[in-house]
């Protein structure tokens, strides 16, 4: 028995399929099989059935699974400490909420490719609770979403506070609004799912009530999609900073800070109980907060300033 063919038998479990696992593996199906028979012939037990469509881990197998990802969760913690003084290497997987990914990985990322040439480094744009779910299989290494989850399986490392901003706003002597300008107003909001939707909700004080245009339902996975429709049938939506940064100028004249308080998300890094990822961790969160928190309001506020919203 060896580390690969635990990679392999967990590959299968995750892709249900021999094909689908052989080509995650970077290997032909046929050096799949033959490992993970060999594997199952010294183990004495059927890992996986593979009469059904798609692949079922069986009982037995599901209890082997399990030992083998606190085998290889123990060899990464090893390899860890072995590589203490070197940059990144290996396989690591970031699953990134919809709302920050395409801010803040534009901003992040090259520096993380320059500086850890031998990482192979994998971004998945996920929900908050495909997140959750992923980090407990341990499908994905780390998680970068709004925070807290109140959680007790999950550690979080506070990465910045980002400020929201309102869109619509068409008075432009009007720089800032407060949290009574975007009460029982029309607000557009992301699809149900994500984590921003619940946070405009909190903050606009929306109840479920009945929608400004009967004949549509409107649901959209973009900032720029509810832009359009606050251009087109006015109301209002919320923002956060980074993305309202990368805003042209006459998009961002439309788009008010609030007034203090101001209503911050937390954003941190996640990861599943404690790992043996912290120095992943801390170059991570180290790199991040160098480059986002100048471009970030909060650095000219006190904390009692800012009004933390929570996601649940």
């Amino acid at each position: 028995m060896n580390f690969q063919q635990l990679d392999y038998a967990l590959a299968i479990h995750k892709h249900k399929n021999f094909g689908a696992a052989a080509d995650y593996c970077d290997i032909s199906q046929a050096t799949l099989s033959a490992m993970v028979k060999k594997l199952e012939q010294e183990l004495d037990i059927v890992l996986f059935d593979r009469s059904r469509k798609p692949v079922k881990t069986t009982a037995e197998g599901m209890i082997f699974i399990e030992k083998a990802r606190s085998i290889l969760k123990i060899k990464g913690e090893l390899n860890e400490i072995k590589n203490s003084d070197s940059s990144m290497e290996g396989k690591l997987t970031i699953g990134i909420i919809p709302t920050v990914v395409n801010a803040l990985m534009p901003k992040v990322l090259p520096k993380i490719l320059d500086e850890n040439p031998k990482i192979n480094l994998e971004i998945k744009e996920i929900t908050t609770e495909q997140i959750k779910l992923q980090l407990s299989n341990d499908e994905i290494d780390l998680g970068i979403l709004a925070t807290p989850i109140q959680d007790e399986e999950y550690d979080e490392h506070q990465l910045y506070y980002e400020p929201m901003w309102v869109y619509g706003i068409q008075n432009e002597q009007k720089h800032y609004v407060s949290s009574d300008d975007v009460k029982n107003q029309n607000i557009w909001l992301l699809e149900e799912g994500h984590c921003f939707r619940e946070q405009i909700r909190t903050i606009c004080e929306i109840k479920e009530k009945a929608p400004k245009h009967k004949n549509l339902a409107f649901k959209s996975n973009s900032f720029e999609t509810l832009m359009h429709m606050c251009d087109q049938f006015g109301g209002l939506t919320l923002l956060p900073e980074l993305f309202v940064n990368q805003l042209p100028p006459q998009l961002q004249l439309k788009s008010k800070s609030f007034t203090v308080p101001i209503p911050v998300r937390e954003i941190s890094i996640v990861s599943y109980r404690k790992t043996g990822n912290q120095k992943i961790i801390s170059y991570l969160s180290q790199l991040i907060q160098k480059e986002v928190s100048p471009l970030l309001k909060t650095s000219q506020y006190k904390k009692h300033e800012l009004e933390i919203i929570g996601i649940a």
